[in-house]
């Protein structure tokens, strides 16, 4: 992929590889600013992952330092580019956005490294950032396009209706939701996700990604919210969307999936809300009637906030070889071991080693932060191949991802 670029260019953006690890962030930020000066451009993000202490500011500077750092050797970057052209698509972004990008980037650059960022500067990572963005321009058309040629589906904002309101456990609720149109919807992978443009009052337009929760039926999605602590958008999906609320919604995106035929034993293995997609992957292992080993571990703090317990008990009853585990880090008084739950505390390397078949399977993980970090290293450091290890967790790609 580099070959477009001159010996030069790749060079002098390398060169800046120690000012960028040095005031990455300030960059950044200063970028955001420069951007989100237009509401148009500043609509398009979730802004809860930004300001100070955002998470997305330090997933976007760990990327422009990945960038510069493999300029030359852009190959190590495609997982990357995936995810983010994915995370595009969902948030409707197009070509015409890229432009106001690459000039924040370099009035930023300009602005924060001073006389250093000569004009030769500049003109490299001009030429830089125009050849990456062309990359993932044309796969965000590709995959526009996949979404608009099938069967059920669109691109930018389709209505939905709640159908119906689950309440799954304490703090998730499950949300199905019909088209208004009353038009078929797109076939999807199980594990990937839906996004949603929430018109919040007092608030400018909100953009979540939540996993669709259930296997493809052509009808209706659902998705299955937990409620955070001073959530915008879950508090009013938990307090507002009731039956019959209209919601706008982007087709299906995201690289996290389900194979279409495992071959390998599939273990699930989730933490807290990171259960939806799931549950999406198992409803689809069991109704397809395979007979592939499937092992579905789930962590949460007790019986209160175990969500689906019993639906994923009758799908293991329907599996030809499905079996669960399910981990109360802190179960309640009145729990009973062996009923309410199978195992106390937390999921340990030591016990999926010996609990699961790591030589031999493929590990479909999501969750919160600090779980996945756990679950990958404690994989990967029992011999688990890194193409075995598959993971999604909700919020930007930082330190997951460099680690």
């Amino acid at each position: 992929m580099s070959q477009n670029l001159s010996d030069r260019t790749i060079a002098l953006v390398k060169a800046t590889v120690p000012a960028l690890e040095a005031r990455g962030l300030e960059i950044v930020h200063e970028m955001y600013a420069r951007m989100f000066q237009n509401p148009e451009i500043r609509d398009l993000f979730n802004q809860s992952h930004h300001g100070d202490a955002g998470s997305q500011p330090r997933a976007l500077t760990g990327a422009i330092l990945a960038y510069a750092s493999n300029i030359d050797n852009l190959a190590a970057l495609a997982p990357a580019v995936e995810r983010i052209t994915q995370k595009h698509v969902g948030l409707q972004i197009h070509p015409e956005h890229y432009p106001h990008v690459g000039e924040a980037l370099l009035g930023a650059i300009a602005a924060v490294l001073g006389d250093a960022a000569t004009e030769e500067i500049l003109g490299a990572w001009g030429e830089a950032y125009w050849f990456l963005a062309n990359i993932l321009i044309a796969r965000e058309e590709r995959i526009y396009g996949v979404q608009r040629e099938t069967v059920g589906g669109w691109n930018g904002w389709r209505e939905f209706r709640v159908d119906a309101v689950i309440r799954e456990s304490s703090v998730i609720k499950s949300f199905v939701l019909r088209p208004v149109d009353g038009a078929p919807v797109m076939a999807y992978k199980p594990g990937q996700y839906l996004t949603f443009w929430f018109e919040v009052p007092g608030h400018p337009p909100v953009k979540r990604n939540y996993s669709i929760s259930a296997a493809p039926n052509g009808v209706t999605y659902r998705i299955s919210v937990k409620r955070e602590p001073q959530g915008l958008a879950s508090g009013w999906l938990h307090d507002q969307a009731f039956v019959g609320t209209v919601l706008k919604v982007a087709a299906p995106a995201g690289e996290f999936f389900l194979a279409d035929k495992p071959e390998l034993p599939v273990v699930l293995l989730s933490g807290g809300v990171g259960l939806t997609p799931m549950i999406a992957m198992l409803e689809a292992l069991v109704e397809s009637g395979g007979d592939i080993p499937v092992h579905y571990i789930h962590g949460t703090h007790d019986r209160e906030t175990h969500a689906m317990r019993d639906h994923v008990r009758e799908l293991a009853a329907r599996g030809v070889a499905v079996r669960v585990t399910d981990f109360h880090q802190t179960p309640l008084a009145d729990e009973v071991a062996g009923q309410d739950y199978d195992c106390a505390g937390l999921i340990t390397e030591e016990w999926l080693v010996d609990n699961t078949p790591v030589g031999d399977a493929d590990y479909y993980i999501c969750g919160p932060r600090a779980f996945l970090r756990a679950a990958v290293s404690s994989l990967s450091l029992a011999g688990v191949p890194s193409d075995h290890i598959h993971y999604e967790f909700f919020g930007p790609a930082d330190e997951l991802l460099a680690a």
